[in-house]
């Protein structure tokens, strides 16, 4: 009745308008306003036609059961895992936020893609076991109905580290603790590594550690697109923007030790609208805080941190972009296709790139070197005088290299031990950590995103017990002392 009426009254009183002038304007201008005003009377009545008034197809939803925070490998490994281990199937509403889109700048795609088992904490060689199985066996756990599978292009060379006598020891205990945890390790003489490798020069190598197998490189695009098609099949949603606000609900209580604390628990996150001045309010859960370099930022959004210095409250989450070059050369007698990925006693490192003699390598700087995190250009003089002369000392062929290109990314650098953060904050009862691995984040993604997501579904660590990454040791001053850190 409604419509008939409205359709009635539209054709019989508009048209009956439109025969003459209408004060203020012309009968085309008349008509042209009423055209419109009709298109928006049927919009509303029932069975006509819906045209929405304004595209909103780019906004979040007003509702997310969890809201990630950073769409890197990280936080799309926290999303796949959280989706894999649900029970009922559908039952968690997933929102991924990140801001760069194009992923121009995110640490995935700006790294040499290097895996290995060669850590000197259980829990980082654990890490790793787990995700070389995720990795090699890619498509068991990604695959995509009608979808081609996946090829992340793993290259299984294995890792070469080297050892001077001053190092020698540590790493000899290294790869003790290594193979109690299952990693096929072993250590070569100078000798032996020269049988092996011949265009090394194991002048001042005392030791070296080979990763026989479970170890090399692939292509962190690839496993970063992988991931973003399988979790999109499994109902993630995603949102390209900037988180700018967390509000939140706050109570207080008292710690063992008898400080007294506040604990929050946020209720919304705001997304700022890329190239828009617009925000949308999600009302959340759950927030994991998988932003990478700028992680530390988050955390403060959240109030993490904001507290006198020396108390729980006060302790901040200390973790900070850092840049690091990465350079790719070509030397045409430089070493074959049996070359590891090496890791010189000077800390520079290089691994084979391609079929064409070519590539990838750097180092990382001293704290005295570390150069400004602003930007992302590149300082060709630093492999000059930091990178080349220790390559060309340790493989002579590379006197001749040719530098091709290079590139700066960054690395989300925990400053209190370098290692990852992972599992809830004591304070911010509802944000969670996978952050700060300082370098070796993107090859133990498929571990951490597993158990991030048993402590959200389950409330503790089920497989691999990470207790040490969580980010109370920040407060308690317990430091997870990794020796291999690149």
């Amino acid at each position: 009745m409604l419509r008939r009426s409205l359709q009635l009254a539209l054709g019989r009183d508009v048209l009956g308008r439109g025969l003459g002038t209408h004060r203020g304007g012309s009968t085309l201008d008349w008509n042209g306003k009423m055209s419109e005003i009709k298109k928006k009377i049927q919009s509303v009545l029932p069975g006509g036609a819906w045209t929405q008034l304004h595209d909103t197809s780019y906004l979040p939803p007003e509702h997310s059961d969890v809201v990630i925070v950073g769409g890197g490998v990280m936080g799309l490994s926290v999303a796949y895992w959280l989706k894999r281990l649900e029970r009922p199937r559908g039952a968690i509403r997933v929102l991924v936020v990140e801001r760069d889109h194009t992923y121009s700048q995110a640490s995935t795609v700006l790294s040499v893609g290097g895996i290995r088992q060669q850590f000197s904490v259980p829990e980082n060689i654990q890490l790793s076991l787990f995700s070389i199985d995720f990795l090699r066996n890619i498509n068991e756990y990604l695959a995509v109905v009608d979808d081609p599978p996946l090829d992340i292009q793993f290259n299984p060379s294995g890792y070469l580290l080297l050892a001077s006598e001053k190092g020698a020891a540590v790493l000899e205990s290294n790869v003790r603790v290594q193979r109690q945890e299952g990693a096929k390790v072993c250590l070569m003489s100078p000798e032996q590594l020269r049988n092996k490798f011949p265009w090394i020069n194991p002048e001042g190598v005392a030791l070296a550690s080979y990763g026989m197998e479970h170890e090399g490189w692939f292509d962190p695009w690839s496993l970063l697109q992988g991931l973003r098609r399988k979790v999109q099949s499994m109902g993630v949603l995603f949102c390209q923007g900037e988180v700018t606000r967390f509000v939140s609900s706050s109570s207080h209580a008292e710690t063992p030790s008898g400080e007294e604390v506040t604990l929050k628990r946020v209720h919304e996150v705001h997304v700022k609208i890329d190239h828009s001045l617009e925000y949308q309010p999600v009302e959340c859960a759950i927030v994991i805080n998988a932003a990478g370099a700028w992680s530390g930022q988050i955390a403060e959004l959240a109030g993490v941190g904001k507290g006198p210095p020396g108390t729980l409250q006060g302790t901040k989450l200390p973790v900070e972009p850092r840049k690091r070059y990465v350079y790719l050369w070509n030397c045409p007698q430089g070493p074959g296709l049996e070359t590891p990925f090496v890791i010189d006693a000077s800390g520079a490192y290089f691994r084979r790139e391609g079929l064409g003699n070519n590539y990838l390598g750097g180092c990382s700087p001293t704290e005295e070197e570390e150069p400004d995190p602003e930007n992302l250009e590149v300082d060709h003089e630093f492999f000059q005088d930091k990178v080349w002369p220790p390559l060309a000392q340790r493989v002579p062929a590379f006197e001749s290299l040719k530098v091709r290109s290079a590139w700066a990314g960054y690395y989300d650098y925990n400053t209190f031990d370098q290692n990852g953060v992972v599992g809830p904050h004591p304070l911010v009862v509802n944000m969670y950590f996978a952050t700060g691995f300082s370098g070796h984040g993107l090859q133990q993604a498929p571990a951490v995103g597993r158990a991030v997501a048993e402590m959200v579904l389950h409330g503790n660590f089920q497989t691999i017990n990470l207790s040490p990454f969580l980010f109370n040791r920040f407060h308690l001053g317990e430091k997870v002392h990794e020796h291999n850190i690149i």
